[in-house]
């Protein structure tokens, strides 16, 4: 969003639903700012450049969540 980081748009997300599932988006490593923003509850992560068939798995995978557990496995 603009004129907001990463962690401070998942933390009004999770303010309207708390139940909200994000994936969050880098063209930097998981480490520093995504793994805390991760350890907060994000959903999912996914590194920058990504090709539509990868970000579509991980949506998907998101999407077959519940309370963590996976309910369908997803051929990669």
């Amino acid at each position: 969003m603009p004129g907001m980081g990463g962690g401070e748009t998942y933390d009004r997300l999770r303010e309207f639903d708390g139940d909200v599932k994000v994936i969050l988006s880098s063209g930097y490593s998981i480490e520093g700012q995504a793994k805390e923003i991760m350890d907060r509850g994000c959903s999912g992560f996914i590194q920058k450049p990504f090709a539509m068939e990868a970000l579509s798995r991980k949506v998907r995978g998101v999407l077959d969540e519940v309370d963590g557990q996976r309910l369908l496995q997803v051929k990669p």
